[in-house]
């Protein structure tokens, strides 16, 4: 049996002035569990960025400040290592040990992060080469065209996040139908140990067929574009249509009552603007009034002095013509010399006659003016009585648009504009997928036109062999037998869909949860078959969230609650040999006895019952030792 394999030994991330967030693994059963939010599923993403995975890395708020991720790996033999890489992506360095918190000043040896079969300073060809997998070519088309195997391609069927894992699809396929011979021949590969480097392909070829090859190549290369532009996708083009025709109904429900409230926030604010207007008429009448008021008022004041005036001059006149014959008083004349036939302007009479029509005219416009006056202070006194009311009207409407109509409107609006920014993403995740089928129709159809001569473009599909595929459904019926899987009774793998069907059944039409849990059972088992039958395989596996049926079931033949299932898949990854790892991230508790282990992390939101998070909070402290 192979003694040849990597075990994860660390994870960390250290930056400058933080405390190093790290977390430690061993052999066998690893187990982290606890609260959702924490940081559990990160730790996996983390782990597959460290095995050359693009990222980014997820945009955690905790992360900030921290700026080098490091991963400690063992191989079974014992050697140990440390791959050092900066949380922006890029080349790795690997220093020799384990290095938790502390890295070292110099030495170490760069690595890139991009595979390259003719050198071997890269981060794929360096762990390749601990596990006996170093410089192996699988098939990547029907024409017979091989590839290098990387890390990169051996990763997903190693490193299984929460989406994957519930995913209706082979385990062997990861959405981009143009890697699928590749997924497939790495599945030979690991559990035969034979790789596809004797193949011969394109050899003698045509120069129509050269034509048609380079085609296909640049079709394959767009469908990979595409497929990893799809990956990124909500799901698939029949969920898509439905979310279309959901969002479409709901923006036109939406939009009616959005126009409904348009229709009531520009009523009322119509309202609004009347009664402020009337409130300006009024308020400018009201001062117009008061204006008036102060000049009638000073002008019947006028009135008031003209009429005592005119009467002192009356009763002046009068008295002068009591007095009898004098001097004139105006101009001097004695008595004899008066001539009483001749108009003067010392006229008394006449003066006593003007004063007393003046008076009587001043009267009659005085008494006009009270009139005036009056009816002015009526006016006035209406208005401060309408005001009030028309101001208290106003700040109703006010309130109530402010309060309930403007807010409802905004959120409304919010809500449609949201509701259009999906519905245009919807429609351009399936305008890639209707791009992506007419790539694969092109495809297809090239590939049809081969030259029916017989040659290496009409090579089979990848050759698994029945024998070897039946061995590997027999352990993976144990298994779920072991695990008291419900009323599993066979198990076989189907060729074609290159899928288990158990009891009959896809795998895939299982429910959610069934569906993570026996993903786990075929990742799990791919690596016991490797071991059991010493066929390469990194030698570890990470699961988040295989045990779904027990927290979020889809139906009753989907719930696994009043199971022991979770019990018995514990107990039997807890039995493993050491040179067998398997990491799983849960939110469901395991039980006691596996919560109990020194490899079993707790990740807790309230103080005292579990770790805080991955991160840590507070300040980094001045040093930390190596180990």
């Amino acid at each position: 049996m192979t003694k040849h394999g990597l075990r994860l030994r660390h994870l960390t991330f250290i930056g400058p002035g933080k405390r190093p967030a790290t977390i430690s693994f061993g052999p066998g059963l690893n187990v982290i569990f606890g609260d959702s939010e924490m940081g559990k599923s990160f730790i996996g993403e983390a782990i597959d960025f460290m095995l050359g995975g693009k990222g980014p890395l997820s945009d955690i708020p905790e992360r900030v400040g921290y700026d080098r991720v490091l991963l400690g790996i063992e191989t079974i033999e014992g050697q140990t290592f440390t791959f050092v890489r900066s949380t922006e992506g890029g080349a790795f360095r690997v220093f020799d040990g384990l290095h938790v918190s502390v890295v070292p000043d110099s030495g170490g040896t760069e690595l890139a992060d991009q595979h390259n079969e003719r050198r071997d300073d890269n981060l794929s060809t360096f762990l390749l080469s601990k596990i006996d997998l170093s410089h192996k070519r699988v098939r990547r088309n029907k024409r017979g065209d091989t590839q290098n195997l990387t890390i990169r391609s051996l990763a997903r069927l190693l490193i299984v996040n929460e989406e994957e894992i519930i995913q209706k699809r082979s385990p062997l396929s990861d959405g981009n139908y143009a890697a699928d011979p590749a997924n497939t021949a790495i599945f030979k590969l690991l559990l035969t140990g034979v790789d596809d480097s004797a193949l011969v392909s394109g050899a003698g070829r045509s120069p129509e067929e050269q034509s048609r090859g380079a085609q296909l190549d640049l079709l394959e290369q767009l469908v990979r574009d595409y497929q990893a532009q799809v990956k990124e996708l909500a799901g698939p083009p029949a969920e898509l249509e439905e979310q279309l025709d959901k969002l479409d109904k709901t923006m036109n429900a939406r939009g009616e009552q959005l126009a409904v409230s348009e229709a009531e926030y520009r009523n009322l604010s119509g309202q609004r603007r009347e009664l402020l207007k009337r409130i300006e008429e009024g308020r400018n009448r009201l001062t117009e009034i008061t204006n008036l008021l102060d000049r009638f008022t000073l002008l019947d004041t006028h009135y008031g002095s003209d009429v005592d005036r005119l009467t002192a001059i009356e009763e002046a006149g009068s008295l002068f013509v009591a007095l009898g014959e004098g001097p004139c008083p105006l101009c001097g004349a004695l008595p004899e010399h008066h001539r009483l036939g001749d108009d003067c302007d010392g006229n008394i009479d006449g003066v006593i006659s003007a004063a007393r029509a003046e008076i009587t005219k001043i009267e009659l416009r005085q008494t006009e003016l009270k009139e005036t006056i009056s009816a002015l202070r009526k006016e006035a006194a209406a208005f401060g009585r309408r005001l009030p009311k028309i101001e208290q009207q106003a700040e109703g409407l006010s309130g109530q648009i402010q309060q309930i109509v403007a807010p409802n409107l905004r959120e409304l609006r919010n809500t449609y504009g949201q509701l259009a920014d999906t519905r245009s993403e919807v429609r351009e995740a399936l305008g890639l997928y209707r791009t992506l089928k007419d790539l694969e129709d092109r495809k297809i159809k090239l590939e049809g036109e081969s030259d029916p001569g017989g040659n290496s473009s009409n090579l089979a599909d990848v050759d698994l062999s029945t024998t070897t595929v039946d061995k590997f459904a027999a352990l993976v019926l144990q298994v779920l037998k072991d695990w008291h899987f419900p009323s599993v009774e066979r198990v076989h793998f189907d060729l074609r869909a290159r899928d288990l069907i158990i009891n009959g059944k896809n795998r895939t039409s299982f429910g959610k949860g069934l569906r993570a849990i026996t993903q786990a059972a075929f990742t799990i088992c791919l690596l016991e078959f490797c071991r059991q039958n010493g066929t390469p395989h990194p030698g570890f596996a990470i699961l988040d969230s295989p045990l779904l049926s027990y927290r979020e079931p889809e139906g009753e033949a989907d719930d696994l609650r009043g199971t022991d299932l979770n019990a018995r898949f514990f107990d039997f990854l807890a039995k493993l040999p050491d040179d067998r790892q398997v990491i799983i991230i849960e939110n469901t508790d395991p039980p006691a006895d596996v919560q109990a282990l020194p490899q079993t992390t707790k990740f807790a939101g309230k103080p005292g019952a579990g770790r805080g998070g991955f991160f840590p909070t507070g300040a980094a402290p001045d040093q930390m030792s190596a180990p």
